[in-house]
């Protein structure tokens, strides 16, 4: 079981995702990460092995990480070991230096198992991408990098293309450099549930 959290608004993200995160935790994780985007496009990932306080202490109560748009998850290892490399979220760089000021297109979290991710990594693979971890959350969010490259750049158009090769159940939270306050969401056979309050999305 996992959790992942959401949030934009007027209001700190990292904080308010942190603390979405603690309401989740009864639910058991062997990692957390969190990333947020600021006004500029630009993202800063944190991860974490083992409890959410970890995460909490690197990122001082969410105080460390500025920017009003993120996404946040706890993971609970179903493809690859427990450990920080293997946390969402995942990135669309090859690098595997996911810490601040990541310079990737398209940030997400997955709920769920991609039951074809050996077939979609081979074809990714083919067209020049490199894997950093163990997971198939990576490989779906370079398969959506794929995608909104070759469709101009659209969010929606990406993300839908992605789904219809996809097989298996999947929540996904997805962020783009190029929206830097939009988060995008999709669903099958894993829930969602979305906020709204004032101006805020949760």
């Amino acid at each position: 079981m996992c959790g992942i959290v959401g949030y934009t608004g007027n209001l700190q993200a990292a904080s308010i995702i942190l603390d979405g995160l603690s309401k989740l935790e009864y639910r058991g994780y062997d990692s957390a990460g969190i990333a947020v985007l600021n006004e500029k496009g630009h993202t800063e990932v944190v991860k974490a092995k083992g409890r959410l306080q970890n995460l909490i202490d690197k990122t001082d109560s969410g105080k460390a990480i500025k920017g009003t748009c993120g996404i946040g998850h706890t993971r609970w290892a179903t493809h690859g070991e427990p450990s920080q490399i293997n946390a969402h979220p995942h990135v669309s760089s090859n690098s595997s230096d996911i810490s601040s000021d990541n310079n990737s297109e398209v940030i997400g979290v997955h709920n769920g198992i991609i039951e074809n991710y050996l077939e979609i990594k081979e074809k990714l693979a083919n067209s020049g991408y490199q894997f950093y971890s163990q997971t198939d959350t990576e490989i779906l969010i370079k398969l959506i990098d794929y995608y909104y490259n070759k469709y101009d750049h659209n969010p929606l158009s990406a993300i839908s293309h992605s789904m219809i090769r996809v097989k298996g159940s999947y929540a996904i939270e997805v962020m783009f450099s190029d929206y830097p306050e939009e988060i995008y969401v999709a669903r099958k056979d894993s829930p969602i549930i979305i906020g709204l309050k004032d101006d805020d999305s949760f």
